[in-house]
């Protein structure tokens, strides 16, 4: 077991949400999770983040969920703090998930709302008032209504923030109206942290007092991603603008190909692969991206080197 170090109040920086490498269905490249971790690191993140979205949490069996956990702890081995998904349509599972995160050293936990049955505002605030102290570390509230198709509401998110356990949020909807009343709202708890998802908004985000981003694009360019948020941290605008257009040539280059509901990972994967950093496969129902896509991809991983 390693341990990841304790989380700072407000955990602050680039958080990637790294993809999960697979070699097949059910199957963990292991020596690709290796090259990825090590090619994030180097970037100088302040953190890693296994199982959300763009890790395909969702979609792949408890058994890898586990074993992918004890791979990633290992190989950071306390570098920076290790955060997990844990969502689940099951809380049982949800918890079991918590435990071994616990166990094989991360440093918190990411908690979207429950997906499939819909509940309302006032079962979900329920929900996560029993749930959250349950569980073995630091969570945070995982806001992407694309997917859950619930958000949590502004005084939701009140609420929840007199739970002790519960120490801070990422927020994926892209809508900065939401993200400027929840930093007011989260002003009023010192420490607690504020993270936005996309990565064409993180400049913004850090400039208005979020505390930095959980940014796909930093698998593949982490550096990137870390100096937008060194330069909005120091409220340089200049050098946000400077560097924003290289984020936005990430998402129509890489994010943009095909018209998958998976296409930011497959994008990813594909990006990744053609690095020769890890596999594209993709856990089911999606596939890797077809060789058109892929030449796309990789023509514009050129251009942008090029660039």
């Amino acid at each position: 077991m390693s341990t990841s170090p304790a989380l700072p109040e407000p955990f602050s920086g680039i958080i990637p949400p790294m993809v999960t490498p697979l070699s097949d269905q059910d199957r963990i490249d292991v020596e690709g999770t290796g090259r990825l971790v090590e090619h994030i690191l180097a970037g100088g993140v302040h953190g890693l983040f296994i199982l959300g979205t763009t890790g395909e949490g969702p979609g792949l069996s408890h058994d890898l969920r586990r074993e992918f956990i004890d791979l990633v702890c290992r190989q950071v081995a306390g570098r920076v703090p290790v955060l997990v998904g844990i969502t689940d349509t099951s809380l049982v599972e949800c918890l079991a998930v918590a435990e071994h995160s616990a166990a094989a050293g991360a440093a918190g936990l990411v908690l979207s709302a429950p997906y499939y049955f819909p509940a309302t505002q006032d079962e979900l605030l329920s929900h996560m008032l029993r749930t959250i102290p349950q569980f073995p570390l630091p969570v945070f509230l995982y806001n992407m209504p694309s997917h859950t198709k619930l958000a949590f509401e502004p005084d939701t998110v009140r609420r929840l923030m007199d739970v002790p356990n519960a120490v801070g949020m990422k927020d994926s909807s892209g809508n900065m109206t939401y993200f400027h009343t929840l930093r007011e709202i989260t002003r009023q708890r010192p420490g607690w942290t504020l993270l936005v998802g996309p990565d064409t908004l993180l400049g913004e985000s850090v400039m208005l007092g979020g505390d930095g981003g959980v940014c796909s694009g930093a698998n593949l360019c982490p550096r990137l991603l870390v100096e937008v948020y060194e330069a909005a941290k120091r409220g340089d605008g200049a050098r946000v603008a400077e560097l924003q257009p290289m984020v936005m040539r990430i998402r129509q280059g890489v994010y943009s190909v095909g018209s998958s509901g998976a296409k930011v990972a497959k994008g990813l994967k594909c990006a990744l692969s053609c690095l020769g950093i890890c596999d594209d496969f993709m856990a089911e129902p999606f596939q890797r991206h077809g060789e058109l896509q892929r030449e796309q991809i990789r023509r514009n991983l050129e251009e942008e080197h090029d660039g």
